[in-house]
């Protein structure tokens, strides 16, 4: 494994570490299941040396946050979440300030860089203004730096700011899924001062697929599948290069959330070329919400 190309400054700076593939098996193209531990520390070593500096995790993560906490966590920059409130719960503030701490205590560290809303839709709720409270609380107790929200769209973004200011937001983005952009929040968000962190370069991990692997029920939209195949091509570039230099092409974007399997999946991604793409693929006019939402996709 090597940690730089040479001729060029690599995008490595830029990724943060997602973590969900640590306590669980995660993603379309996933056919290896969890790393076991040895694997995590591999993966851990090569992306300190390479310059990564952000790990993003959650509870919802299975057992993510204690596999980080056993490999130790000195010297990260940690981004978890507050899941989804259980409608029994009464006493919001004491429900999330409580999941904080024992996020804490299973990563063994005194403080998160970042504290996100997995489920920001309840902030519109009745509960709305004790979660609020709960997380400027959180932050006021010195248990996180920044608070913020993980969304599945930016659709809805305007309701949620109504009721909390972010200072990070966690995001979809790709090559394919432009709504992060195109929405303008994107920019909004950058000249607000707030961390924009992209997901999904990979559309969890759809867009690598060959054509002769790729899930049969993803067949419903060939002439997406044969822009990305032919501008591929006529690029010269793989998957991996366009998706994470497409996405770096955005300065808005601070961090880019990439999930592997392996140190060796992770050093691949780390050597692509900070530079920006000549030209983009000829996408269709109006690309199927079910293709871009993964939420969507279990209807498929």
């Amino acid at each position: 494994m090597t940690l730089q190309r040479l001729g060029g400054r690599t995008l490595a700076r830029r990724l943060a570490l997602g973590t969900v593939q640590f306590g669980l098996s995660y993603g379309v193209s996933n056919t290896l299941g969890r790393p076991d531990g040895a694997e995590v520390d591999r993966i851990l070593t090569f992306a300190r040396a390479a310059g990564l500096d952000t790990l993003d995790t959650a509870p919802a993560y299975g057992d993510a946050e204690a596999v980080l906490g056993h490999a130790g966590m000195t010297g990260w920059r940690l981004v978890s979440k507050v899941p989804r409130i259980p409608a029994e719960v009464t006493d919001t503030t004491g429900w999330i300030l409580g999941g904080v701490r024992e996020s804490l205590q299973r990563l063994g560290i005194p403080r998160l860089h970042g504290l996100l809303l997995h489920d920001p839709e309840q902030l519109c709720s009745p509960r709305g203004p004790a979660i609020r409270a709960a997380l400027i609380e959180a932050k006021a107790e010195g248990l996180t730096g920044k608070i913020g929200l993980s969304i599945y769209a930016p659709d809805r973004l305007s309701a949620f700011v109504e009721v909390l200011q972010p200072e990070i937001v966690q995001a979809p983005f790709s090559i394919l899924d432009q709504r992060l952009v195109t929405s303008g929040w994107a920019d909004q968000l950058a000249a607000a001062g707030v961390e924009v962190h992209a997901r999904s370069a990979f559309l969890q991990g759809l867009l690598l697929f060959p054509a002769a692997d790729r899930p049969t029920k993803f067949g419903s939209w060939p002439s997406v599948w044969q822009a990305w195949a032919g501008w591929l091509e006529g690029a010269g570039l793989t998957p991996v290069d366009a998706c994470l230099r497409f996405v770096a092409m955005h300065p808005a974007v601070d961090r880019i959330v990439v999930g592997v399997n392996s140190a060796v999946e992770l050093a691949a991604i780390a050597e692509v070329l900070d530079a920006p793409l000549t030209s983009l693929p000829d996408w269709p006019n109006d690309v199927d919400q079910r293709l871009i939402d993964p939420s969507q996709w279990s209807t498929l």
